[in-house]
């Protein structure tokens, strides 16, 4: 082999030794990375790579081994797990806050600052709190609280204080609006928004800033006691209308929400805004260390401000990037219009990124944990694919998921000389604790159509576990496919050779008699290049063995040669749901 040919051959072997099989599209980068001159020749070197991965796709896991032997890789240094390192933090003092609001479902962005705030205070052995910040009674609702403590704890994440509540400070938040209104820096205004728009544009402050302070608080307890309705005065912040930083430019610290709290039920008409909640209650509560998303890095300015002017303990803010992923909406706002459109099926949609979404998919919260902490506190945007975490989830269930035979989009295999018998396989190749399952093995059976197409009249190929044939001649046949749609389907008449021997290509098959019906939903982006693509969820069709009626719903499982998968439900058909190759 030229150097070309043998770099292709080690990292296919490599990535089949990693993976279970070899994947081209993974194998092409490694390969120009030592052989750059090829860029320019990228279809050439695809096709010789796509020969050999189907080469040693069709090798045992032995035989790979054997092989890949021959090579040696420089292991790359292992980075040193780094803790969340927070500044001025004092050992056992430290506390932080995760403070969602309550308004729908956490998702892995959510994830994120959660697992932040919890081995942040874990790394400096202090403690976090879980405060629901649900001071818009329009949004926040029972239901939310619920869902996030649920997943919060299936995140394995544990707060170390009482749940508190922001809607539960209310009196001391109207106590010291009082406060800043007598002493001058808060003011009522009942300007239209329009007014109010033309202002902060201009940085020229309206003539409601003129009112004494004991007029501000009286009319502060007509908006408490519902004299104002809803849009007709609000509560500012006096800030500096000429501020380069426009969030100073006398912000909103207390408006009017008619409506009934799920908490609070109709005691409160006058709600504050998160610029005026977060600092209080911050200060309040302890936090010395209260990390937000880069998007509130202008409000920061507006959170000491606030702490100053009412005289409290200031904590030290941290900024971080928020988490995307490339192709998945993560928003309510945008997650909420494909629901009501049909478009996917509910909040815990297999394509979404919601932690609901990614539990019922097969997602551990191991996996999670690993993929949002690798980005730190770092303030650089990200928004990466996938892949990242699916390969982080596919190195923890590696190791017990069970194997299990399936095919799609089948070809029959009809056996002359053979004798039909049960058989034993192992459920893993590596993990003995998982045992092994009986099969049955008779003819005819069913193989991919793609292997099919890969054998040659006069070829023998093996049965994996179980015997090697002939392939003697192909035909056509009318037949009923998975779906239970009619079809096309290609039958290969082969003879028995024997139970045992080297053969180079080999199958995964299901026998015709012990067969059961299953269906793959496999996710995709649900957008690419901003347009929703229709095809993000596919459905793959097949036969796998009848042992997987009896395996327990809500496992992995890993279809040979095809990936993993979670078990969804069992019925007329068996429905799974993929997770990774």
């Amino acid at each position: 082999m030229d150097e070309i040919e043998i770099s292709i051959n080690k990292w296919a072997l490599k990535n089949a030794h990693d993976y279970g099989s070899a994947n081209a599209g993974k194998i092409i980068g490694k390969v120009l990375s030592e052989h750059p001159q090829m860029k320019n020749q990228t279809k050439e070197l695809m096709g010789k790579i796509a020969v050999e991965v189907q080469r040693i796709n069709e090798m045992t896991k032995e035989q790979v081994e054997a092989e890949l032997s021959k090579y040696s890789f420089e292991e790359k240094k292992k980075e040193e797990e780094k803790g969340i390192s927070l500044p001025n933090a004092v050992q056992g003092k430290v506390i932080t806050r995760f403070p969602p609001e309550p308004s729908g479902f956490l998702h892995i962005g959510h994830a994120k600052a959660a697992f932040l705030n919890f081995e942040g205070a874990r790394a400096h052995g202090g403690k976090m709190r879980l405060r629901m910040d649900e001071t818009n009674p329009l949004k926040s609702k029972q239901e939310f609280v619920d869902a996030t403590i649920e997943y919060l704890r299936w995140l394995g994440i544990k707060w170390d204080f009482e749940i508190t509540y922001s809607s539960d400070y209310m009196e001391k938040y109207y106590e010291l609006a009082d406060e800043l209104m007598l002493k001058g820096m808060a003011y009522v205004c009942t300007c239209s928004q329009d007014e109010i728009k033309k202002g902060r544009e201009s940085g020229k402050r309206c003539d409601c800033q003129c009112k004494m302070p004991e007029e501000n608080v009286i009319d502060f307890r007509k908006m408490m006691n519902g004299k104002f309705t809803t849009g007709q005065a609000i509560v500012r912040y006096k800030g500096d209308m000429k501020s380069d930083n426009t969030v100073m430019r006398d912000p909103t610290l207390f408006r009017i929400i008619d409506a009934p709290h799920f908490r609070q039920k109709d005691k409160y008409k006058c709600w504050p805004s998160y610029d005026f909640a977060a600092p209080i209650i911050d200060s309040t509560e302890g936090v010395t260390h209260a990390m937000r998303s880069k998007e509130y890095e202008l409000r920061d300015e507006l959170y000491y401000a606030i702490l100053d002017a009412l005289e409290m303990r200031k904590p030290k803010l941290i900024s971080f990037s928020r988490l995307a992923i490339k192709g998945a909406p993560i928003s309510k706002r945008l997650i909420t219009p494909l629901i009501e459109e049909g478009k996917v099926s509910g909040y815990d949609d297999i394509r979404l990124p919601t932690l609901a979404a990614l539990k019922k998919r097969g997602i551990t919260p191991e996996a999670i944990k690993k993929f949002v902490l690798s980005f730190g506190l770092t303030k650089v945007e990200s928004e990466p694919g996938w892949d990242k975490l699916l390969s982080e989830n596919r190195k923890i269930i590696d190791v017990n998921a069970q194997r299990r035979f399936f095919v799609h989009q089948p070809a029959r295999v009809e056996i002359s000389g053979l004798m039909q018998k049960n058989i034993s396989v192992k459920n893993h190749p590596q993990n003995e604790g998982l045992g092994v399952r009986e099969m049955l093995a008779s003819s005819p059976a069913y193989i991919c159509q793609a292997d099919a197409d890969a054998i040659a009249e006069g070829e023998t190929f093996r049965l994996k576990d179980w015997c090697n044939v002939k392939l003697k001649a192909k035909r056509k046949i009318s037949a009923h496919m998975p779906d239970g749609k009619e079809g096309q389907m290609d039958v290969l008449e082969c003879e028995f050779v024997s139970d045992e021997g080297n053969v180079q290509k080999k199958m995964q098959w299901v026998a015709d008699s012990a067969k059961a019906v299953a269906c793959v939903l496999v996710p995709h982006d649900l957008y690419i290049d901003e347009k929703f693509n229709e095809n993000s969820l596919e459905e793959v069709w097949g036969w796998t063995e009848r042992t997987c009626l009896f395996d327990i719903e809500r496992n992995a499982f890993q279809f040979e040669r095809f990936g993993f998968v979670m078990l969804d439900k069992k019925g007329e058909r068996l429905q799974y749901f993929f997770i990774s190759q």
